[in-house]
């Protein structure tokens, strides 16, 4: 590794945005199988939205890839819609 200048902050950088987006992965990964062990139809009708917003989010500021999350929301709109 060079030591430059930019090259130490460029790691410092790095590791501090990692950090961050994985703190906001994991949250997201949290509320996907939340969802998933839901039975109650009810209760995955309140929590749908909120999941699909936060997918959106991750997407927009391009944490997760923008396919999947429109491959998580459609998953999962298609558990919710199961539910009994």
């Amino acid at each position: 590794m060079a030591n430059h200048n930019s090259c130490l902050k460029r790691l410092r950088q790095t590791k501090t945005r990692t950090e961050h987006n994985r703190y906001y992965a994991k949250t997201m990964r949290n509320a996907v199988r939340k969802l998933r062990a839901t039975t109650n139809k009810d209760e995955a009708v309140k929590l749908l939205p909120l999941v699909q917003k936060m997918l959106d989010k991750l997407a927009k500021t391009n944490i997760i890839h923008a396919n999947k999350a429109a491959n998580l929301k459609s998953s999962l709109a298609l558990h919710v819609n199961k539910l009994a």
